[in-house]
């Protein structure tokens, strides 16, 4: 239901409706209307995403179906009448649910004992039916097999082998199987038939090698809807039913070792091995591959702060792999009752291993996978086998090689007692608040000293601009407390000269390219602070010329990234392209932790235990406004900052300590933390999840007793201009607060004589940076630029 201008009316009406019912017998109880309402909002919020082009899905059609009674999302719902659950019912889990807790979110009992842990994993299976794999059939009782060829390469006999199941003609699977020489029993690494490379690799190391018919490449598994019509199970779970039938299989050879019984595949066939684990047991060990979202990637971390694929994403461009339910939780992820650490927790005790890439770009996110690892090593001490999980990454994009099917084999000789080899679970985010507090036993600021916005505020009309300047560096005193102490060191060169010349993971990020300019790099032997790299993308003529070859200066955005594993990346294409176009320069790193910077921050607190990583990330944002103040043809007087979620909350620090800031704006970077409920992430984002900026931890327990607060942080940068992007349904924000926060800030702002109030910018829909706001952020700041202003 929409009005004229094409906006719901039914956050406007449903109040009305849910008071008219005992007036005028409306059939619909208040719970009906409700839901009704949050299927409208996803209706008109969650579209097929920008990335969804109808190239990528053409590429996939043959493989659109959504199910075997309905072919698309909109079919299913149509024919269901499903709605979304009453999501104010359900309780706000912002942190990954804990697979050792019954009744999350109301009760919160603990799991201690076998029993209750049987009764959680019990749960968690019917939730993982409802939301993700959607039902399937039991175990066939009729399956036969037949071998239909047969021959050997060298000691190895390569046999050919049909299953079948029923009387339904699709009711087949084919396999491929490999048995090295000997009586046995073997081993077994059994993959999908796309990677029958990975299994010649496992026979030479002494494994039965088998491959089955559920792969793109060659799928029988796609027909099981057909045969079990009575199923709403999805693509992927079909396949994962297949490999168990290839399971079962297995148990009727002796040459078989079956408490040895291996399963592996990558993407979106890790995604479906991981379903067949997770169901059956006698899968006993479970490499997971680069299976990005659905495979070692928690669903709370995959909307757009993060450069992976959200849940948004992948639904609209392949509806078919998770059960149609899953989409009522686009950006509502905190919703969810499990997520994938639950599924994954049903793998155990049998072994299990993630693994990814640290540098892979949309499918890959080392910092989420391991939050997942953290969850499930909880798990897995309380079962009593910790070495059973492990966590491998390697460098590359999306590809593996045989460096690394090698190294899974590595693995699982270990679990498997072939090797007395010890496995080293490298990480990269192993920031534990509690064991850094306990090391430095650091001391909470005074509440005394704290320097709230609200009490300013209701001070203002007796203050002068003098005693704002001095609230505002009594801010600044409590910000440069909480990035922690920056230890003493020395200046860089002066920037000489622009180069060509890039760190050697240029070649292997997606750094953006852009048409209508050129690059230029402040990199090695020229760099920028403390031996940072950084890239200047400049205006160019028709002849692909510096604009400013003229002499005219130009001013400069410094755009910050989110949390993306990749750094500044070919997402910011758009943005930078937009800023070029209107003849501004865009500046632009890797912060440390991401990127080509990810092995520079593992371990950072072990080099620098009284900083923190966002002072850091601060103080190579002031080198990079000083360094861009060395080249002449840089306007000094407008350099802007900007930045996205994680990009945006530097932008904040670094402004309210840097005069030499014109002007900021930032999207999705903060809320206020004093006033985040539990349904926020609130201080622990940034003390315990991401390890930013550790001494606000202190007060977890307290929030009203941060000394310097968002609200402080932004009224610090005031009167320069500052644009705040906040979207309408923002899981990780409180928009009321904010808007509230922005209000106190005019107040100041008018009380300082500023030229220019804040602006509020506020997006319809969830948590995401899309290219209409990046244009607003972009026409704001070529707004304060005064020649721009005639």
């Amino acid at each position: 239901m929409k009005n004229l201008t094409g906006k719901s009316l039914y956050p406007l009406l449903l109040p009305l409706l849910l008071c008219l019912i005992p007036y005028f017998g409306i059939a619909q109880s208040a719970d009906t209307l409700k839901r009704k309402a949050f299927l409208e909002n996803l209706l008109e919020h969650n579209r097929p995403h920008p990335r969804a082009d109808q190239r990528t899905r053409n590429v996939f059609a043959s493989f659109e179906r959504l199910s075997f009674k309905d072919s698309t999302w909109d079919a299913w719902q149509k024919r269901t009448g499903e709605l979304p659950p009453d999501f104010d019912s359900l309780p706000d889990i912002p942190f990954l649910p804990d697979p050792l807790v019954l009744d999350e979110g109301g009760q919160q009992v603990p799991v201690k004992s076998m029993e209750q842990w049987k009764n959680k994993r019990e749960w968690i299976k019917e939730q993982a039916i409802h939301l993700l794999s959607g039902t399937f059939p039991n175990p066939p009782e009729n399956l036969t097999s037949e071998i239909i060829s047969e021959h050997m390469e060298g000691a190895i006999k390569v046999q050919t082998v049909l299953l079948k199941f029923g009387n339904h003609e699709k009711a087949r699977l084919t396999l491929e199987v490999y048995t090295p020489p000997g009586e046995g029993p073997h081993p077994v690494f059994m993959s999908q038939w796309n990677h029958r490379g990975w299994v010649q690799i496992a026979v030479r190391r002494g494994y039965m090698g088998l491959i089955y018919a559920g792969a793109d490449v060659f799928d029988e598994t796609i027909a099981y809807q057909e045969v079990y019509p009575e199923y709403d199970w999805s693509a992927l779970m079909t396949r994962a039913w297949g490999a168990q039938r290839a399971v079962d299989y297995l148990y009727t050879i002796p040459e078989v070792d079956k408490d040895k019984i291996a399963l592996t595949g990558h993407s979106r066939n890790a995604k479906l091995s991981i379903f067949a684990a997770a169901f059956d047991s006698r899968i006993t060990a479970l490499i997971s591959s680069s299976g990005g979202t659905g495979g070692e990637i928690p669903y709370r971390y995959t909307d757009e702060r993060h450069e992976n694929e959200s849940i948004d994403y992948l639904n609209s461009i392949r509806p078919q792999w998770f059960h149609p339910r899953l989409r009522f939780f686009n950006g509502r992820e905190h919703k969810l009752p499990i997520d994938q650490n639950s599924l994954m927790a049903l793998i155990a005790p049998n072994s299990l291993l993630l693994s990814s890439s640290i540098r892979e770009a949309g499918g890959g996110d080392p910092w989420a996978i391991e939050q997942n690892y953290q969850s499930l090593k909880k798990v897995y001490e309380f079962l009593g086998q910790p070495e059973k999980l492990g966590i491998r990454f390697r460098d590359g994009k999306h590809a593996v090689a045989a460096r690394d099917i090698e190294s899974y084999l590595d693995w699982l000789d270990i679990q498997f007692g072939r090797s007395d080899k010890k496995w080293e679970n490298k990480r990269y985010y192993s920031f534990d608040f509690d064991l850094w507090e306990k090391k430095n036993t650091p001391s909470a600021l005074p509440k005394d000293q704290s320097v709230e916005l609200p009490s300013l505020v209701n001070d203002i009309s007796s203050m002068t601009r003098e005693d704002l300047k001095g609230w505002q560096e009594k801010v600044r005193e409590k910000i440069r407390w909480t990035l922690g102490k920056q230890p003493e060191g020395i200046a860089a060169d002066p920037i000489s000269s622009l180069s060509s010349n890039s760190d050697y993971l240029d070649l292997l990020l997606n750094r953006p390219r852009v048409t209508h300019g050129i690059r230029r790099n402040i990199a090695p032997y020229n760099a920028l602070g403390d031996y940072q790299h950084g890239a200047l993308y400049l205006p160019s003529d028709d002849q692909g010329k510096f604009k400013t070859d003229s002499g005219n200066k130009i001013p400069v955005v410094i755009y910050l990234h989110k949390y993306t594993n990749t750094g500044f990346d070919t997402g910011m294409n758009h943005f930078i392209e937009t800023c070029l176009e209107k003849g501004m320069a865009v500046f632009t790193m890797d912060l440390l932790g991401y990127g080509s910077r990810i092995e520079e921050g593992a371990d950072f607190y072990d080099r620098y235990p009284d900083w923190s990583k966002m002072g850091k990330m601060v103080k190579d944002t002031r080198d990079a406004i000083q360094a861009l103040g060395q080249l002449a043809f840089v306007d000094t007087d407008h350099i802007y900052l900007a930045g996205y979620a994680l990009g945006g909350t530097v932008a904040l620090f670094t402004a309210a300590l840097e005069d030499q800031v014109d002007g900021v704006a930032i999207a999705s970077a903060f809320t206020s933390l004093r006033e985040a409920g539990e349904e926020l992430e609130g201080i622990k984002a940034y003390s315990h999840l991401y390890g930013l900026v550790p001494k606000w931890g202190l007060y977890k327990d307290d929030p009203s007793g941060i000394p310097v607060d968002f609200p402080e942080i932004l009224a610090a940068i005031l009167p320069r201009p500052l644009m705040v992007v906040s979207p309408e349904q923002d899981r990780h924000a409180d928009l009321k607060a904010i808007s509230s926060n922005l209000k106190n800030l005019e107040i100041i702002s008018n009380q300082m004589g500023a030229k220019n109030k804040p602006y509020q910018y506020i997006p319809k829909g969830f948590n995401r940076f899309a290219e209409t706001s990046q244009k607003e952020m972009i026409n704001w700041i070529h707004q304060h630029i005064p020649s721009n202003n005639d």
